[in-house]
């Protein structure tokens, strides 16, 4: 069984999103690969859950996993999400 690095904290820039984990990496993902974080406030980015497996913006509807990070994915359905 592998145990994947949880997050600690998150923080963003105009065109990123970084991902600090307990194993001492720490993330840089475009926001592009997530249009609802892309198009959200700094209010609706900063309000978010971290959990052992991944990061959730209640708000914004989006759950970003580590796994899925880590694979370097982004929103499969990012098509689907953005706003209109």
């Amino acid at each position: 069984m592998t145990t994947l690095a949880r997050p600690t904290s998150v923080r963003f820039d105009e065109h990123s999103m970084w991902v600090e984990l307990d194993d001492g990496r720490t993330l840089g993902v475009p926001l592009a690969w997530f249009p609802r974080l892309l198009h959200g406030s700094t209010v609706e980015r900063e309000n978010l859950t971290l959990s052992p497996s991944g990061l959730h913006w209640e708000t914004l509807d989006e759950d970003v996993s580590i796994a899925g990070l880590l694979a370097g994915r982004g929103d499969r359905g990012a098509s689907d999400k953005t706003p209109r």
